[in-house]
């Protein structure tokens, strides 16, 4: 079977992708031909491991602008020139309004929007000194679902659609794009503790009968860092097999 090198010859930042969901979009971009930088609160080694000598890994808090100089320095050193980021990393601890306390809030905000401004304002000058660029933000579909004790996770996932949405304008005419993309509850570490009865009622409720696996949410990460979804700026594509039906 032939290769498809979509991305042959760009440099991607993927954040979170020690495991999950930013693993398998990693991993694909680099077999799709990208070189991959590949940044976790620890060191990715598993992922830099799997993909070999066009990935590197670094240990980067994304809510601190000295993480981002840091996975900045990374990739000029093994690759060169960022092309594609992409904006995995979350903060979701479930506290309904009564216990949830300003820290934790902030927390939130910071590790799952913040982290998209200052992505943005690292990488944006070079994109748009060679006139191309792809910035896809992770949001969720919880967005538009009866999720309890979750909103201040809620708020930052819509947020990342509402700068999406404005950076897009910003930098359209420099060949640069900013598209979300919105996954419902997916098959990882972090969800592995939900029992059966938790996992069947988010079945139940979509057009596809099964739990969401990561690589099911790599398809829109890729289409949207291509030359194909050049004229496609300021959306938020919903991968969460037919949950959240966006009318």
């Amino acid at each position: 079977m032939t290769e498809l090198l979509t991305h042959q010859g760009r440099v991607a930042v993927v954040t979170g992708s020690g495991r999950g969901i930013g693993a398998a979009i990693a991993l694909e971009l680099a077999r799709r031909g990208a070189s991959v930088v590949c940044a976790d609160l620890q060191q990715p080694s598993d992922t830099v491991s799997a993909i070999g000598a066009s990935a590197v890994g670094v240990d980067a808090d994304v809510s601190d602008p000295a993480g981002w100089a840091a996975i900045a320095r990374a990739a000029e050193a093994a690759f060169g020139d960022v092309d594609i980021v992409v904006n995995n990393a979350a903060y979701y601890p479930n506290h309904p309004i009564d216990d949830l306390d300003f820290d934790t809030w902030k927390k939130t905000m910071s590790v799952n929007l913040d982290a998209q401004f200052l992505s943005a304002k690292q990488f944006v000058p070079a994109m748009r000194r060679r006139k191309w660029g792809r910035f896809v933000g992770i949001s969720s579909n919880s967005i538009g679902l009866p999720v309890k004790g979750m909103s201040h996770y809620i708020a930052s996932k819509m947020g990342i659609i509402g700068f999406m949405r404005g950076l897009a304008n910003d930098v359209a005419d420099d060949g640069i794009t900013c598209n979300a993309v919105l996954p419902g509850l997916t098959h990882t570490v972090a969800t592995e503790a939900q029992g059966e009865e938790q996992r069947r009622a988010v079945w139940q409720a979509q057009a596809i009968q099964r739990f969401a696996e990561p690589e099911d949410i790599v398809g829109p990460v890729l289409f949207l860092t291509t030359d194909d979804a050049a004229f496609m700026t300021g959306q938020a594509l919903v991968a969460d097999g037919g949950q959240y039906r966006v009318g």
